[in-house]
């Protein structure tokens, strides 16, 4: 029997889980099955129907409980007319309304935990149990699984550690040979939110100009409507007088191309990431990364050996990360980027992650055929 497959994700615009998204698309298309996604929509659509999948629009990225509720209907009505093998979903609201629609129709229900989720309080905590309730749970790297069982106390037998995988494009990218270019320019991805990091990573270049080491900051990612945000950190580089060191060049649909251009990859988020895809894609196209030393970041780099940790939340830290690995010769760089290279080949392929996803949809299917 050939998988179809039912993905729900609030928007498909930007970010791993939704990138990945496509990739299991792809992946399930590839295996025989079928693949359709329901979100409210988003650029990223035209990669899922390219790759053969099907996409439909609900409004689910609300949190409002009616809709929650309506949601619920409409999806298994999809769902059904899809005739849906399970459903997968990947983020809070839509799996409420996933998961009740997978119980009325009887089909597995999988979800996968990209997130710590803040939990301020209980009935935040019981919010997020949501993505803890599948009948398997899939864990993008060993710190979410420990979070999982720790907060949500469930049975380990139901989790499945899958780490996000990385695009074959990433491997293609040659390593820069030489010195560095004078002055070497620092790529810091991910969407203007205030925990990616970026004001950090601006106090951390002032400090390298105080300390007469040269270096360009690109932030590439979409504001995403926060431009209180955006505001904030002009202000900030205005202050520090690092305007002609510092550019911001929105959303990037290219991220090989933009890698090509970095000398030194950062991913300073100020709360754990629960895998890092930044980190690991920069080291599959064989740049430096440093990396706040929390999350999934202490599994996918390894200090010393395929990049550099710096303690979170802490300009000087970063600062002193930075300086360190700007200050490798080209030997030791070209050597510290093959190693990590070919450890992200080797664990975090996209082909492996897919094949291990499609794994989890076969056990679930191969459960419910039995019970």
């Amino acid at each position: 029997m050939s998988l179809k497959v039912l993905q729900i994700i609030p928007a498909l615009d930007a970010g791993g889980a939704e990138r990945t998204v496509v990739d299991i698309t792809r992946a399930v298309v590839q295996a025989g099955g079928q693949a359709l996604t329901i979100s409210t929509g988003g650029r990223l659509e035209g990669e899922i129907e390219a790759a053969g999948g099907t996409c439909a629009h609900l409004p689910v990225a609300s949190k409002n409980p009616l809709t929650l509720w309506r949601n619920s209907g409409r999806i298994a009505a999809l769902a059904r007319r899809f005739g849906a093998s399970l459903v997968h979903a990947r983020s809070r609201a839509p799996a409420w309304s996933a998961r009740a629609a997978a119980t009325r129709l009887g089909l597995p229900f999988v979800t996968t935990y990209h997130g710590t989720y803040n939990a301020r309080s209980a009935l935040k905590r019981r919010y997020n149990a949501i993505m803890a309730s599948g009948d398997l749970v899939i864990a993008n790297s060993h710190f979410i699984a420990r979070h999982v069982i720790s907060e949500h106390g469930i049975d380990p037998a139901r989790i499945r550690i899958v780490p996000r995988g990385v695009d074959a494009r990433f491997f293609d990218i040659a390593p820069k040979p030489g010195p560095l270019p004078d002055p070497p320019l620092i790529v810091l991805p991910g969407r203007l939110t205030r925990w990616k990091g970026q004001a950090l990573m601006i106090a951390a270049l002032a400090r390298l100009r105080a300390a007469g080491v040269r270096a360009r900051l690109l932030l590439a990612g979409d504001a995403q409507g926060r431009l209180s945000y955006v505001d904030a950190l002009q202000r900030q580089i205005a202050a520090a007088d690092l305007t002609d060191q510092v550019v911001f060049c929105g959303h990037v649909d290219d991220m090989p191309a933009l890698y090509r251009r970095a000398d030194l990859v950062v991913s300073a988020s100020l709360e754990p990431e629960a895998f890092g895809r930044i980190a690991v894609e920069a080291q599959a196209s064989a740049r430096l990364v440093v990396a706040a030393a929390h999350g999934g970041a202490l599994e996918t780099v390894e200090h010393g050996r395929t990049g550099f940790h710096f303690a979170p939340n802490d300009a000087d830290a970063l600062a002193r990360a930075l300086s360190q690995a700007l200050a490798l010769g080209p030997d030791a760089r070209q050597s510290l980027c093959l190693a990590a290279r070919a450890r992200a080949r080797r664990l975090y392929s996209c082909a492996a992650m897919c094949a291990k996803t499609l794994a989890v949809y076969r056990e679930l299917v191969c459960l419910d055929s039995h019970s």
